[in-house]
């Protein structure tokens, strides 16, 4: 057993005694008025005591009870000593009080035995009053440590999925630019220059938990222009929004994967005609996001297969919110991603 001091947990069991000391001076003050200073006095000078002995009882005593519960002669010995020192024990300190004119007592022709029985008494109520705290306490401390700790392990996720999304998303972004150098093309040099900027906000701006939602559009449109640069005229991109208050936070390149699903799967293998329609509205804490694309799907193929985007999309917001709704339907010649989330319901 482990007998060093715990000055944390010698400190809580200080916090017990002040209640208990105040529940005490409570119930004095409420049935004694007249005489409540000395008596103030008085359960000062007991709860001082009965606060270091249970102490040494639920820290010391009986933690060596239970893990070396076959040394019963040595644990009955010890629970022994606790008897006479909540009985016996706390009688001398009432008696050492006195001794120095800090307790006063109040009936001078008391017995002995009544007055050991006072002092029994008083432990023992002592006894299960800091039982029951130290028990809630413990209980509190140990939701608290497994809250804690389910914060950490959803962070930590968090952090693992955005490790995956954004290679992914620099990935597909640098295979565009590549096509463009390939092609010679005049506008690789530009998509660089674009692709640097999304960068920038990558590495600086998405460290934290939220960004602005002025933001989150921005990088919107930078990657739109991005991608813009590698068709001609013929790719029709609509990129609406209303938004009551741009300044409302948003977790970073949340809303991305749907805009680039929309381009990589759905784009870049529309040969006809391709289009991309985009649509945000924030009222009142309640953001849609709408992203439709052409597409298209053989009669066999209309079942929405997830890329890792979408399906790191919908663990982000498993985890970040608790009022949300993602849907993705494959029609027969377009894409439809549809995201609503509360967000005044973010965990």
């Amino acid at each position: 057993m482990n007998l060093t001091f715990d000055k944390g947990r010698f400190q809580m069991y200080l916090g017990f005694g002040g209640l208990f000391l105040l529940l005490l001076l409570s119930d004095q003050l409420i049935n004694n008025p007249h005489t409540f200073v000395p008596r103030a006095w008085n359960n000062l000078w007991h709860c001082t005591y009965v606060t270091v002995l249970n102490f040494i009882l639920f820290e010391y005593t009986l933690p060596f009870f239970r893990l070396h519960w076959k040394r019963i002669l040595a644990g009955l010995f010890l629970l022994g000593v606790h008897l006479m020192l909540y009985s016996f024990g706390l009688y001398a300190w009432r008696q050492l009080g006195i001794l120095f004119h800090i307790y006063t007592l109040r009936n001078p022709s008391q017995s002995f035995d009544d007055a050991l029985e006072d002092q029994m008494a008083y432990s023992a109520g002592s006894i299960f009053f800091f039982g029951i705290s130290q028990h809630i306490y413990g209980y509190y401390k140990l939701r608290q440590a497994a809250q804690q700790l389910r914060i950490e392990k959803q962070q930590a996720e968090l952090n693992f999925l955005k490790s995956q999304t954004n290679p992914h998303f620099l990935f597909n972004t640098l295979n565009n630019i590549y096509s463009l150098s390939r092609d010679k093309s005049d506008r690789a040099p530009e998509s660089i220059l674009r692709l640097s900027k999304i960068l920038r906000f990558m590495l600086y701006e998405t460290s934290g938990a939220y960004i602005a939602i002025e933001q989150e559009l921005k990088i919107i449109s930078d990657y739109i222009a991005l991608e813009q640069l590698r068709y001609d005229e013929s790719l029709r991109v609509n990129f609406r929004y209303d938004v009551e208050d741009q300044r409302q936070a948003l977790p970073p390149l949340l809303l991305i994967p749907l805009v680039e699903n929309a381009f990589k799967h759905g784009v870049s293998e529309t040969p006809d005609e391709p289009y991309v329609d985009i649509y945000l509205t924030v009222k009142q804490r309640q953001l849609d996001f709408v992203v439709k694309n052409s597409s298209e799907a053989a009669p066999d193929e209309r079942g929405v297969k997830e890329n890792i985007g979408l399906s790191n999309l919908r663990r982000q917001l498993e985890i970040l919110y608790t009022d949300y709704r993602l849907s993705v339907v494959q029609g027969t010649d377009d894409f439809t991603a549809t995201l609503h989330i509360n967000l005044s319901s973010h965990v």
